[in-house]
This record gives structure tokens, C-alpha cells and sequence, in this order.
């Protein structure tokens, strides 16, 4: 029975290989991509349970099993990185993934398509603008005698350096990547937006529903398949806050609330020459997103009926 199915899988396989062979071909530079960027360095994952040096190579390496993580766990930074990275990804979670539905919305509901386009286009700029440059804005925007504080001190506020402040680091974060994403992510928003069935709108504009309830009842509900994919896509990444525009950003004053995990490894590993103490952090971080991942593909299937398998 075994073998029967096997060789009917084969042949199924061979005749859709032999209707579809070009667009077979056209998968191969995407497989040899995550082959040789995602697959292949894993293998560089053991140097976190050895005592790497590059002259000993990885293999040649002393074994050290589960030192690295102890140390780690062990350390005066274990629970400060962790807060930190938790707490900007639950800002992230609560305030940037809802504000490029809101603004999909938004664009959906202008009855001015030029004013429409318009919009659209200028939120998308910001996204193409290089993360460098955007990071040299933000500290141009906040330093003394910036935009932001000039706009402040006209209400009276003090002038001061709003990046040396811890307490405002957060903030100034989360609103600089709302900033650079919103309009980027919101596209895929819009096109969810356009698949939906435009007699719905036309059957509730006649049993008199207002403008917000169609959105309520109409429009959310079309697009929560697309939301709920996205949303489980984001857990999977809850914990890779963009390290380049927290390091950028940030500054030894800040790292009370701005050092998070990948920033971290990036200063063992790349500044302080720990190799396998980083890879052993960058580990531990790539197991707990795995774990966020599945259990957020679980809770939204069991929710909403919408899972990515």
C-alpha cells in the first residue's frame, strides 16, 4: 500500500514537473538563496557550545557544552536586555502593527483619489529613505535646537538632548519606525482591502449602516485573514528588534532601556571578540521566537480559523 502510494506521488510529480518545468526553474535561484544565506550558516549554531578561536576553527575547538548560555543566564545583563526587548516589542506589537491597518483604512475611505494617491505616496517615502540617513534625522529632530524641541520649548518645555534620556528612548523608537514603515506596510493592507466585495458595502449603505459600521462589519472583517497572517509573522519575529537603528540610536546613557538582545550580541560578539558567548545569546533568541512563532500560528487557527499551516 505504501509503495502504491509512493509511486503515484512520483508520477503525479513527474507529469506536473514535466506541465510546469519553467516555473520549476525559476524556483531554483530562491532555493539556492535559503540554502546557502539561512541553512548553511547554521552550522555555525555549534560554536555556541564550544570555546571558538578562529586559529582552532569550529570543529578544532574545545567543547564547552551549555557554559555559554549558564554564563549568560547568570549575568548582571541577562534580565535588563531581556525587559528591554520584550517591552519594545510589546510597543512594536501594540502601536506599529495596528497603524498600517489604520492607515489602509484611512486611504480606503478617501473619496479623492488624487488626494488618495497623494497620501500614498508620501507615507511611502520614508521607507526608501537609508536607514543612515533616517537615524541622522532622528537625532537632528531631537538634539538641542532640533525640530522637536523647538516645537516643544514653544509650549515650554526645556531644550534638552532627547536621546540622552533613557525614559524617552522607547518612544522616540517606536514612533521613528511607525514613521519609516507605516505607509510601506499598509500596502499589502490595501490590497487585502480591494479583494473584498464591493455589493457588501452597497447592501449595508441600503439597510442604512453608517460609515463606521460598515468598516466594523464589512471591511475589518475582510481583511482580518491577511491581519492574522501578519500578526503571526510578527510574533515569529517578536524578538529581533531592529538592532541597526538601536545601535545607531542609542548611546552607554541609554542602554538601560535601550540594549536589547540583538544590540547585545552585536557588542560581544563583533566588539568584544565573544564569538561563542554572542552566538550562544543569538541562539537562545532564535529558540524563543521559534516558540512564539508556533504558538501564535496555534492561537490564531484555534481563534480565527487562519494559520500559515
Amino acid at each position: 500500500m505504501r509503495h502504491a502510494a509512493e509511486a503515484t506521488f512520483q508520477k503525479r510529480f513527474k507529469r506536473d514537473f514535466l506541465l510546469n518545468k519553467y516555473l520549476y526553474l525559476m524556483m531554483v535561484p530562491v532555493l539556492a538563496y535559503y540554502l546557502v544565506f539561512h541553512y548553511a550558516p547554521m552550522y555555525g549554531a555549534i560554536i555556541a557550545f564550544k570555546e571558538y578561536t578562529p586559529n582552532k576553527g569550529i570543529l578544532g575547538s574545545a567543547w564547552v557544552g551549555f557554559q555559554h548560555f549558564k554564563d549568560f543566564f547568570g549575568s548582571y545583563y541577562f534580565w535588563r536586555i531581556l525587559k528591554n526587548t520584550i517591552v519594545i516589542s510589546l510597543y512594536s506589537l501594540c502601536f506599529e502593527f495596528p497603524a498600517p491597518i489604520a492607515l489602509a483604512i484611512m486611504i480606503n475611505e478617501l473619496a479623492n483619489k488624487r488626494f488618495q494617491r497623494f497620501v500614498q505616496t508620501v507615507t511611502y517615502m520614508p521607507y526608501f529613505i537609508s536607514l543612515i540617513v533616517i537615524a541622522g534625522m532622528v537625532k537632528d529632530f531631537t538634539n538641542n535646537g532640533g525640530l522637536i524641541n523647538t516645537f516643544f520649548t514653544y509650549f515650554g518645555a526645556n531644550d534638552t538632548a532627547m536621546l540622552q534620556k533613557p525614559e524617552l528612548f522607547r518612544t522616540i523608537y517606536i514612533l521613528s519606525e511607525i514613521w519609516q514603515k507605516i505607509g510601506w506596510e499598509s500596502i499589502i493592507y490595501l490590497a487585502a482591502l480591494m479583494s473584498i466585495d464591493q455589493e457588501q458595502y452597497e447592501a449595508a449603505k441600503m439597510d442604512g449602516a453608517s460609515r463606521w459600521k460598515q468598516i466594523w462589519h464589512i471591511t475589518l472583517p475582510g481583511i482580518l485573514p491577511t491581519i492574522a497572517i501578519m500578526f503571526i509573522l510578527r510574533m515569529g519575529n517578536l524578538l529581533n528588534v531592529g538592532f541597526e537603528k538601536i545601535i545607531l540610536l542609542y548611546n552607554p546613557s541609554t542602554y538601560d532601556t535601550a540594549d536589547v538582545i540583538s544590540s547585545f550580541v552585536y557588542r560581544k560578539g563583533l566588539i568584544e571578540f565573544g564569538w561563542s558567548y554572542s552566538s550562544a545569546v543569538g541562539l537562545f533568541n532564535s529558540v524563543i521566537n521559534l516558540a512564539l512563532l508556533i504558538a501564535a500560528n496555534k492561537l490564531s487557527k484555534k481563534i480565527s480559523e487562519n494559520s500559515l499551516w
